[in-house]
């Protein structure tokens, strides 16, 4: 089992990253970091991570996306061509896609939060972004709905990470 985790280059939200990955070994399931682009980024509060290119990762390799906000997010991640069809790939296959802060705009842009309950970092810009996707706001740390794992920020990335791999690995009958 693998994971694909997508961050911005600068800015991204270190918790938001950290969570996931630590419940990710712990269960001894696999994740590649992805972002706009090769190399290493920065996290707001100066992590480091080594990132493949979004062009490089091929959705039918991984059995989910996770999708990491923090202010870069908005900058990097709302508008990127090629993370929209991904979200839409993962969605159709029924592969449990999470996103946490500011990063679940990218989930509303890419149009799979139509009817869904869902939570974010609320702002101005996400607020509307969020309305404009049809997404059904909550006002809860975390909100699961059909395969969609969403949470408001990092206080909520270690409950975000642990109801995320609980989906992964769920047997549904």
């Amino acid at each position: 089992m693998k994971v694909l985790i997508v961050i911005a280059p600068e800015k991204f939200r270190d918790e938001e990253l950290a969570e996931p990955v630590a419940a990710l070994k712990a269960t001894g399931i696999g994740y590649d970091i992805a972002s706009t682009r090769r190399g290493t980024c920065t996290g707001m509060l100066g992590a480091k991570a080594t990132a493949i290119s979004l062009d490089e990762a091929d959705p039918k390799a991984y059995d989910g996306i996770i999708i990491v906000g923090g202010g870069g997010s908005q900058t990097y991640l709302w508008d990127d061509d090629l993370l929209q069809p991904m979200v839409r790939f993962f969605h159709d296959k029924m592969k449990p896609v999470g996103a946490i802060c500011l990063a679940p705009v990218v989930l509303a842009r890419a149009g799979i939060l139509k009817g869904i309950k869902a939570t974010y970092y609320e702002s101005p810009v996400s607020f509307r972004e969020m309305k404009a996707g049809g997404a059904v706001l909550t006002n809860q740390p975390v909100v699961s709905d059909k395969r969609i794992v969403t949470a408001n920020g990092p206080a909520a990335a270690k409950a975000f990470a642990d109801t995320y791999i609980k989906m992964l690995t769920a047997v549904e009958w």
